[in-house]
């Protein structure tokens, strides 16, 4: 279910870096989108040999959430800084044609919205900032995106009451302001004529192993699950998994400034496998266990809101994490029909990559990155300070 306050802030911060309901943004924005596809386009064509599998699959899951007025999510590995927005010059132009067919995501807010132009230029290209390094998953990037896949015609009071026992007292404040957001004057934050696309990569970071892990993933973080469980409709799910991008931007080069800016492994083949959308009947499963835990743990002072447990309870935190279970292994099936091996078995455990990233790879030195395993502080700049619920801690 979803919860009248996580989607405000989903308004809030759509609204913080573009303005609402503008034709001349989209304009812009449609633009940017475009241009950035199109001089990838031009280095795929040129330089490298692009094989798209599974198209259908990617076109009928956009049908699909259209036609059921539900949002469409995709998810995929994540082995190069140029996945975003390569991935895209894969497909065909059609894909471009609509503002409302080009996709949401999520950008490094160190990297990608650490001043006002680049902030300006990743809003123009339909990104939201997502602040690592322990901030979480209850922020406003990802509050934005659970307000992305909510259809705006699905907003209405059976997603703030349901599981709250009517505790508003009616007539109270509180009440008028949950009937003025979904009334008719209500305003939604974007300007959008379709359901939308969002996609992520739910590693977090670039992962770019040596042999014999090569092609591996990291575990999928919690904020994937969210936008699983929390929209107001399911959205239609389809995974995706890549191999080549890291040849063009092999991580080893990242140190070199010539390197790092040209495109490398001339003629290499870059794969893009797009799966069959997920199981709508497993994705339900979870929304209702989402659903029960709500009823359960709902706070009747707050009604409208998250509770401490439904962030940060076992039982959530539980849920949350067999959610990316299950979608990891969506994607790392179509890593096995690319040519890879299994994976390690420990490369899917959460706990695994905590430890190896607090001791640098200490705890695991048979697992090697290529350049520099980036979830490592140490190695990023512009970076905050979060305690152990993702609050900010004062230097």
């Amino acid at each position: 279910m979803s919860f009248y306050d996580v989607l405000q802030r989903g308004d809030e911060f759509i609204l913080k870096d573009r303005p609402g309901q503008s034709r001349i943004w989209n304009f812009f924005s449609q633009a940017t989108c475009m241009a950035v596809v199109g001089g990838s386009k031009a280095i795929l064509g040129l330089f490298y040999n692009v094989n798209v599998k599974g198209l259908d699959n990617l076109d009928h899951g956009l049908a699909k959430a259209r036609a059921e007025n539900r949002g469409f999510l995709t998810l995929m590995n994540h082995m190069s800084v140029c996945d975003d927005p390569f991935i895209w010059a894969c497909l065909p132009w059609r894909y471009f044609l609509s503002l409302d067919d080009i996709r949401w995501g999520l950008a490094a807010s160190n990297i990608c919205f650490n001043s006002k132009a680049s902030s300006t230029f990743f809003s123009l290209g339909k990104l939201f900032a997502c602040e690592r390094f322990g901030r979480g998953p209850f922020q406003g990037g990802l509050d934005a995106l659970v307000r992305i896949l909510s259809p705006d015609d699905t907003l209405d009071t059976d997603h703030i009451f349901q599981g709250t026992e009517k505790s508003i007292p009616v007539g109270s404040t509180l009440a008028t302001d949950v009937r003025s957001f979904y009334s008719p004057r209500y305003t939604p934050p974007v300007l959008r004529y379709k359901t939308s696309w969002v996609h992520i990569f739910p590693e977090g970071y670039v992962c770019q192993l040596k042999p014999p892990h090569n092609n591996s993933m990291r575990f999928f973080r919690w904020g994937t699950a969210r936008l699983i469980l929390e929209p107001t409709v399911a959205p239609v799910v389809v995974p995706i998994f890549t191999d080549g991008f890291e040849k063009i931007v092999p991580e080893a080069k990242v140190d070199d400034v010539v390197d790092s800016v040209l495109p490398q492994g001339i003629g290499s083949t870059i794969t893009v496998n797009i799966g069959k959308a997920l199981d709508d009947r497993i994705i339900e499963a979870f929304r209702a266990e989402w659903r029960a835990l709500c009823d359960k743990y709902h706070d009747k002072l707050h009604p409208n809101d998250l509770s401490f447990e439904l962030k940060f309870g076992k039982e959530a935190e539980a849920l949350r994490s067999r959610v990316c279970d299950y979608l990891r292994e969506k994607v790392a099936q179509l890593r096995l029909e690319n040519g890879f091996p299994p994976e390690d078995e420990r490369l899917k455990s959460q706990k695994f990559w905590s430890e190896y990233t607090k001791t640098d790879g200490a705890s695991a030195p048979d697992i090697q990155f290529v350049g520099y395993n980036w979830a490592v502080r140490a190695y990023q700049k512009n970076t905050k300070t979060y305690d152990e619920y993702g609050n900010e801690i004062s230097k």
